[in-house]
């Protein structure tokens, strides 16, 4: 295991693992740690060894949020540029290689926004999830708003953001927050059963599928289902593919 200033980082088999590492700060986000978060999914994104990459916490706390002492400063030195937090926080929810977010404790504000950035979110049944920056006197600005609305709809997560009240596991598997809890002893073990299962499959394919859900996400159904044949095609027009098809014959 390899410790940077204020991540974990190891690799299991096919799988990099990415272990957020500010305990006496309730692993608080702040750039730096953006910023290793995200040069580390990079250069594991230029790996073909890796294959899939886990994000977690500790087991008591995800992430508790952004460091305010950390922002605050900033703004009183008047240096605060929210798109540099944001262009690193981009680089993270932009991987192109499956990324499973195992989630713990608490996941506030930025850290909710961290494990929305996952594609697979398994998370512990301890786990309370949400948005209190409108007590601090702000907004979310990290996607909060906007992937938010699109993963649960218009009236939970106006809900979730002008109250601020957390979500707990269950509530937040129920409207499709999470994918799915996990008993916390097994949390770990899962994510890593689930990123292994990943790795097995055929890479390119598993790239493909990635994206193509990515995109049609936010595409009406007939430019969806025009994207994913042609995607499909892409697919199948692969070395591994016809590698494949040699088996059956």
């Amino acid at each position: 295991m390899e410790e940077n200033n204020t991540i974990l980082t190891e690799i299991d088999n096919s799988t990099g693992i990415i272990t957020l590492n500010r305990p006496d700060e309730m692993n608080a986000v702040n750039l730096e740690m953006l910023n290793e978060t995200a040069y580390q999914i990079q250069a594991w994104e230029y790996d073909d060894a890796i294959r899939c990459i886990i994000l977690r916490g500790s087991d008591s706390v995800f992430a508790a949020g952004i460091d305010i002492k950390a922002l605050g400063d900033e703004v009183v030195q008047q240096s605060l540029a929210l798109k540099a937090w944001q262009d690193e926080f981009n680089k993270i929810a932009n991987c192109s290689k499956p990324l499973i977010v195992a989630v713990s404790g608490y996941a506030l504000g930025l850290g909710c926004d961290l494990a929305l950035a996952g594609d697979i979110v398994l998370a512990a049944e301890s786990t309370q999830i949400g948005y209190p920056e409108l007590s601090i006197g702000t907004i979310p600005s990290f996607g909060g708003c906007s992937r938010l609305i699109h993963r649960i709809g218009k009236a939970k997560a106006m809900e979730m953001i002008l109250t601020g009240k957390a979500m707990s596991a269950e509530e937040a598997a129920l409207c499709g927050l999470i994918s799915r809890t996990v008993p916390l002893g097994d949390l770990f073990g899962e994510a890593l059963r689930v990123a292994n299962r990943i790795a097995s499959l055929p890479y390119q394919a598993v790239l493909q599928a990635k994206e193509t859900l990515r995109q049609v996400e936010n595409m009406n159904l007939q430019n969806g289902l025009e994207l994913e044949l042609k995607s499909c095609r892409l697919s199948m027009n692969t070395p591994e593919f016809r590698s494949i098809l040699e088996n059956f014959k």
